[in-house]
């Protein structure tokens, strides 16, 4: 009989240590002093001309560059003073950015500024810099920038090069239409959620279309698909989602964007806390976990708990490791929201044996060796070994058959399994804590696997043939793991 155990809130995880807290200045019509005139000291000021600042800048000799900025700058204004800068020249600027070769110089500008309350970055001197420059990628008003706190300035380049080619140039108009937007969208009489709402459709619209051009009509399609489904909103939802067996970057794409959306997510013990990282930070986390034998919360209250806040407005997601519909008793909770009224959508998972099969590189199924998958359970409703599985099925040599849940019973469904017709020494494998960093495994005959110690962990057990073409890279010594079975 399992422990009782009630649902209870996650405190989130507090913000890890920042090198630097990234900041994004508003520089339109502001003034920035730069002091120098070199190639180095030309990109940084068209950076600044970019963002809208009237730009002074100081220095004796001045780059070709730098010349043809101030005649054409991208916006904003340049403006170059043929002559060293002094203490003076620093006060009533928004920020100060020096280009100096020796360290002097460098000590010199940076109290300077500091002396006028001026934030200032001198070109590659990290120990002289209160702010630094972030690699960019523009898609203004969509801006994104990557620091590494001047440790691998060409660390960062290469993660905004892949940056780049996943944003697609359009997003900058998506982005515009967003700030054309966003004035209509409040004045609308959409409720909060409603709002909300509106732009969870814009998203997806632009990740959708993402070249396209959105336009006046755009607006009004989306507003007017929002208000039709706005009543719902404020009615609250349930959503339940598949975590996927454990490594975060399996997680599908509208699982990732119904974490971002929810105002409360129910989990179980099962889900990997580095999938609760894609959710967005105000959302409650509550852990719902049920274990096999250990400590569990009744599955009444977990439904009674997610159709209450749902009735009270929330949108809640409902985090299954694997697949929700694959052993994860899915079909209790639709039917606790149908008969609620509640909203549901079934978001898919990649299930363990998926995962499995993946990490380890065979296929579950194979025209000359595995013509079917077969995914059971090891243990019923009282957590025995069920009474109503077919051995006949499981003794089949064409079947690759996926058990879950097996620790306690798998001793008892293998001698059932042989005495049905089981060849002893078909392939089998145990694997744990499937996709993560602490993945372990055993493999052997499935008469073997029935009378070792399985590994620590979350297991599953894959039996068929195309467990061979694993085994033979990767054996483990199933002898110690039989001894350590039988040992007291």
């Amino acid at each position: 009989m399992n422990a009782p155990r009630t649902p209870s809130e996650i405190t989130p995880a507090r913000m890890a240590p920042l090198a630097r807290l990234p900041v994004f200045f508003s520089l339109a019509e502001k003034r920035v002093v730069v002091a120098g005139g070199s190639a180095a000291a030309a990109w940084k000021v068209e950076l600044l001309a970019a963002a809208g600042a009237r730009v002074d800048v100081f220095a004796e000799d001045v780059c070709e560059e730098l010349l043809t900025l101030a005649d054409q700058p991208p916006a904003g204004t340049v403006n170059i003073y043929r002559s060293r800068w002094h203490d003076a020249a620093l006060h009533g600027y928004t920020l100060a950015i020096g280009a100096f070769d020796d360290n002097t110089e460098a000590t010199h500008f940076h109290d300077a500024a500091r002396l006028a309350g001026v934030p200032c970055n001198v070109i590659d001197k990290p120990d002289f810099c209160d702010f630094s420059f972030g690699a960019i990628v523009n898609r203004s008003p969509m801006v994104v920038a990557i620091s590494t706190d001047g440790a691998a300035p060409v660390f960062a380049q290469a993660i905004r090069s892949r940056i780049e080619a996943m944003l697609p140039a359009g997003f900058a108009r998506w982005a515009q239409a967003a700030r054309s937007w966003r004035d209509a969208v409040k004045q609308s009489g959409l409720p909060f959620n409603g709002r909300r709402l509106f732009w969870q459709n814009f998203t997806r619209a632009a990740l959708q279309n993402p070249n396209g051009v959105p336009a006046d009509d755009n607006f009004r399609t989306l507003l007017q698909e929002t208000k039709q489904e706005a009543p719902s909103a404020e009615r609250g939802s349930v959503t339940l989602v598949g975590a996927g067996p454990g490594d975060p970057e399996l997680l599908t794409l509208r699982a990732v964007r119904a974490l971002q959306s929810a105002d409360v997510i129910l989990f179980d013990d099962l889900v990997a806390k580095e999938v609760l990282d894609f959710a967005r930070r105000e959302a409650r986390r509550m852990l719902v976990g049920k274990r096999g034998h250990g400590p569990s919360c009744k599955q009444s209250e977990i439904n009674a708990l997610m159709v209450g806040l749902a009735k009270s407005g929330r949108r809640v997601v409902r985090l299954k490791g694997g697949d929700p519909m694959i052993f994860g008793r899915a079909g209790e909770e639709i039917e606790a929201c149908r008969a609620a009224g509640i909203s549901i959508e079934i978001v898919p998972g990649i299930t363990a044996a998926q995962g499995a099969a993946s990490r380890l590189g065979i296929s579950l199924t194979h025209r000359k060796a595995a013509r079917r998958v077969q995914y059971i359970t090891g243990h019923g409703e009282d957590g025995a070994l069920p009474s109503d599985i077919d051995w006949r099925s499981i003794a089949d040599p064409t079947a690759t058959t996926v058990i879950y849940m097996p620790k306690k019973t798998l001793p008892a469904l293998v001698e059932s399994a042989i005495a049905a017709g089981l060849d002893p020494a078909t392939p089998a494998l145990a694997i744990a804590q499937v996709t993560r960093p602490d993945e372990t495994m055993i493999s052997g005959t499935i008469a073997e696997l029935g009378k070792a110690q399985l590994p620590a962990g979350p297991t599953m057990v894959m039996i068929g043939k195309m467990c061979a073409s694993f085994q033979s890279d990767y054996r483990r010594d199933m002898k110690t793991a039989m001894q350590t079975s039988a040992s007291p």
